[in-house]
């Protein structure tokens, strides 16, 4: 079977940043605000009774909107990661901010609203048939609304991000698509590479001098642009920690929580057991370095592949695709037929080519009910890891989408879950398919790649940014202090692992620079943790699809607690739950030890 490595956009709008479909949907949504905002003006509750007729049409106004600006900005943005240099697609894109603004305008009257409701005429609203399914976000906005302030104050707010907040995520953007990167190849050809074609070569195989002049070339690259990468986070950072204070908030991991609807007790846990089992983790990267013909591994070297033996490990496209849908078909039905549906419909974009921006995603739909998926795919099993990755999601996305659209507004810590019990799946299954040691060997040490990130790089992640945020609440922090911080936080959570480190990832790192996600960090290590414990789960349960699909459409309809007790039984307060998950890492780095004991 033979897949497109391109994706089809043209089934969301026709004729791409210009397509004249697209100027109609903006143009209807510019309405639909106008038209619900005078709705919800003029609503009165003691006029919508007994069935509150009006004020359902306001809940389907709102999600109707909010369907056509994702919808819009999916494939905004999909054209602007495929092509980095199309500037056109960056004036829509903050056409559809403002947009974004005047829709956030309304639900921010609509929570204001809520909180005036008196208490017996919303438990009457939520009990009504067509917004009882709503009951949790409905009762989690009208919480939502008490920090609000006032209307008119919020509005200001809003208006000021499009340029103060999220036009500062944008200009990172900007950076990053200028920046070019010096690769001499095994042959002594010298080209330029962009970020994300730099970024995939760092993770592929070649020879220990070869990655280490590219890694010494990528840190320069970044250090050269530090200033103005300092002064966009400096200002991301800055207008966040305003905005919380203006709203009463000293705490900044109050927002981040509640936004992944977790407990502090909850990330405490998962922190502490993260901290106590890490060590296995660095005796992995000991004997990594070893079968590498080092005597300690560098940053470079931490995604960079085992070669041992005579096997490469790569994969065509097609042969990733056909592997990932056979190895879903085990675990669930389901998730294969969806994972066949967007390779034969073209939902994904995995071309290798110049002026993609680095990184991979997954953005759903709502208005077609389908999904998007970007990456770039080189032929490694990492690769074949990240396209079920984002399959996972895309999965979790199809399972809701019969849901109201608030009703699929799940949070990230659990969206990492379907993602990544997904990629288990194909992990697992590319170890067991090896045949002999060394191949089998690389394999293992691929699937470490994700205990790696979640117990040690995410922790480097969310040491640094806490005490980023700790600083920019005093100061504003200069690129070398910033540069000091993420070499300290890399060396804790590494443990002096590594011979060398990246202080420039504060830099070459997105996810600091994402204006609607604060500490984009400790909901990877949640999701990852979470999902080992369904994967050991599903091992054993001949209903594990119905319960796996019961779980995910429950995902925006509770506290991740109330989830995990609900569907697994277990309290993410105590720590059995965590190691069970540990247990499972734990298990794979024994069997790399012991393969990898009688090559040294």
């Amino acid at each position: 079977m033979h897949y497109s490595e391109t994706w089809d956009l043209d089934r969301i709008f026709p004729g791409g940043i210009e397509s004249p479909a697209l100027q109609t949907k903006l143009t209807t949504i510019k309405h639909q605000l106008r038209d619900t905002q005078t709705t919800l003006t003029n609503w009165r509750a003691d006029a919508d009774t007994p069935n509150f007729d009006w004020f359902e049409q306001i809940v389907r106004d709102l999600q109707t909107i909010e369907a056509g600006l994702a919808q819009s900005e999916v494939f905004v943005v999909a054209i602007q990661s495929a092509d980095a240099s199309d500037t056109k697609a960056g004036a829509v894109l903050n056409h559809l901010y403002q947009l974004d603004n005047e829709h956030e305008k309304l639900m921010t009257q609509f929570k204001n609203l809520l909180v005036d409701l008196p208490q017996a005429t919303f438990d009457k609203i939520i009990t009504e048939p067509d917004l009882q399914p709503l009951a949790f976000n409905l009762k989690e906005m009208r919480q939502q609304g008490l920090a609000l302030l006032d209307s008119e104050t919020e509005a200001l707010i809003n208006n000021l991000a499009i340029d103060g907040f999220q036009g500062w995520s944008d200009h990172y953007d900007t950076l990053v698509s200028q920046m070019q990167i010096k690769y001499t190849d095994q042959n002594g050809k010298t080209t330029l590479l962009s970020a994300g074609q730099a970024q995939n070569k760092l993770a592929a195989a070649m020879p220990n001098a070869q990655r280490a002049d590219l890694m010494a070339n990528w840190e320069q690259a970044w250090q050269q642009y530090a200033a103005p990468f300092a002064d966009t986070l400096n200002h991301l950072a800055g207008f966040r920690l305003q905005n919380y204070q203006a709203h009463g908030t000293t705490n900044f991991l109050a927002k981040p929580l509640a936004l992944n609807r977790m407990s502090q007790a909850t990330l405490d846990m998962m922190t502490k057991v993260v901290g106590q089992n890490k060590d296995m983790l660095l005796h992995y990267l000991q004997r990594k370095a070893a079968l590498m013909g080092k005597t300690q591994i560098d940053w470079q070297d931490l995604e960079a592949p085992l070669t041992l033996g005579t096997a490469t490990n790569t994969q065509t496209y097609d042969e990733a695709a056909e592997f990932v849908i056979d190895h879903f078909q085990k675990f669930s039905p389901k998730m294969a037929a969806l994972a066949k549906y967007a390779f034969d419909h073209r939902w994904i974009e995995a071309e290798n080519r110049p002026n993609k921006r680095p990184g991979g995603y997954m953005d759903n739909l709502p208005e077609t009910q389908e999904s998007r998926i970007f990456m770039t795919f080189t032929g490694s099993p990492n690769d074949t890891a990240t396209l079920a990755h984002e399959l996972g999601h895309a999965f979790h996305a199809d399972v809701l989408k019969d849901l109201p659209l608030w009703r699929q507004d799940y949070a990230m810590n659990v969206a990492e879950t379907a993602s990544t019990f997904a990629e288990l799946i194909v992990a697992d299954a590319n170890v067991k398919s090896a045949t002999d040691a060394k191949t089998k060997l690389n394999l293992l040490d691929a699937k470490m790649q994700n205990p790696l990130a979640m117990f040690l790089d995410i922790q480097a992640r969310y040491l640094f940014e806490t005490r980023f945020y700790q600083a920019r609440q005093q100061h504003v922090v200069t690129p070398t202090e910033l540069s000091d911080l993420m070499l300290a936080a890399q060396k804790e959570a590494y443990g002096d692992a590594l011979t060398t480190y990246h202080p420039m990832f504060w830099a070459s790192k997105l996810h600091f620079y994402i204006s609607d996600v604060p500490f984009y960090n400790f909901p990877y290590t949640f999701g990852y943790l979470f999902s080992l414990g369904i994967y050991a789960q599903a091992k054993h349960d001949d209903h594990f699809e119905d319960r796996y699909i019961a779980l995910l459409r429950d995902t925006a309809n509770m506290s991740t607690e109330d989830l995990a007790r609900k569907h697994l039984g277990v309290d993410l307060t105590k720590p059995d739950f965590w190691q069970a998950g540990v247990a499972l890492i734990k298990r794979d780095i024994d069997e790399f030890m012991a393969l990898s004991a009688p090559l040294l």
